[in-house]
């Protein structure tokens, strides 16, 4: 009989890594890379704009924004949940106008989680909470793995009818859009794209985060003027500063690419963009799958091409402007 040597799986606590929640967890969560897998997890689309942004007497510890510019809160806490965060998580969301609240602990205890999930049930629908476990693992003395265990999150069915009350009443224009980024949708996360994607709306434009606030990949289904297309949506508070450094690349952006694109055609406007459209019967519903085809590569290929030169983009200046 063949001798299995295993070993020994075993949980691992935050604070043997982390030796203080809010002067080391927090920043650690905060970067780049470690955001990303969180946003992941929650299938939603952020970055962070502050740490430890004061709420009266207390301190938000992450305060993001999703595409649309809107508001994101994620309160950390080391060992199980208690009713002091809870209501903090609240206090938040109310004083900072959040649409979202992400409430991060290494263990939920059964009253906390059926409260979160009482709240998604009965509170606005502009609002939703997720509650989300670390979980910490090791093979005998291997490196720690983390897992993000989203435990409670509104129902798809909730999100997408948030989306629709938001955008206000429903045309048969608008409704088409709806179906059409729906979709879009699909075939983004079908095609993995990216790992999440925002919830389909019955507006001209579906935001796909390029990893930087003040600037996404704002596609468009134009039924009016007959036109889709990929921007790169660039807003005023950056604008000033992140057109012209992407405008000095703007021969080797267009080589990778592959396309000539419109750069600034709108220059009295406040807000900036980059542009590649084309033109598109969107009542020709046959059509769809090769508009959708387009749209889905051009996607990719500006996230390749422009995400990396965003990262980049020095704007030392609006954060001066900020503090």
């Amino acid at each position: 009989m063949t001798t299995i040597d295993l070993g020994q799986l075993k949980r691992v606590k935050a604070a043997e890594l982390w030796k203080h929640e809010e002067r080391d967890f927090t920043p650690w969560l905060a970067t780049e890379d470690n955001i990303s897998r969180l946003s992941d997890a929650l299938g939603l689309e952020f970055q962070v704009e502050a740490i430890e942004v004061p709420v009266g007497p207390f301190s938000a510890d992450i305060l993001a924004k999703d595409t649309s510019d809107n508001y994101i809160v994620i309160e950390n806490q080391f060992g199980k949940t208690d009713h002091d965060h809870l209501g903090k998580i609240l206090t938040y969301a109310a004083t900072l106008g959040a649409v979202a609240v992400v409430w991060v602990a290494e263990r939920f205890t059964d009253e906390h989680r059926k409260a979160i999930e009482w709240l998604n049930e009965h509170t606005s629908e502009d609002l939703a909470l997720y509650a989300v476990e670390i979980e910490l693992w090791q093979i005998e003395n291997s490196k720690p793995a983390l897992r993000f265990n989203v435990l409670s999150r509104p129902t798809q069915i909730a999100r997408d009818a948030t989306a629709i009350k938001s955008a206000g009443p429903i045309t048969e224009r608008r409704k088409l859009q709806l179906e059409f980024w729906t979709k879009f949708r699909e075939q983004l996360l079908k095609q993995k794209v990216v790992q999440s994607a925002q919830t389909p709306r019955p507006q001209y434009w579906f935001d796909v985060s390029l990893g930087r606030s003040n600037i996404v990949l704002s596609c468009i289904a134009n039924t009016w003027g007959g036109r889709i297309g990929v921007r790169v949506y660039i807003g005023n508070k950056i604008a000033d500063q992140a057109l012209p450094q992407l405008e000095a690349q703007r021969k080797e952006i267009e080589v990778e690419i592959g396309e000539q694109l419109k750069w600034n055609p709108f220059p009295d406007k406040q807000d900036k963009i980059i542009v590649l459209d084309r033109a598109a019967d969107l009542d020709d519903r046959q059509q769809w799958d090769s508009y959708v085809s387009w749209l889905v590569e051009r996607v990719d290929k500006f996230r390749k091409v422009f995400g990396p030169r965003v990262k980049k983009l020095d704007l030392t200046h609006e954060a001066e402007d900020n503090a």
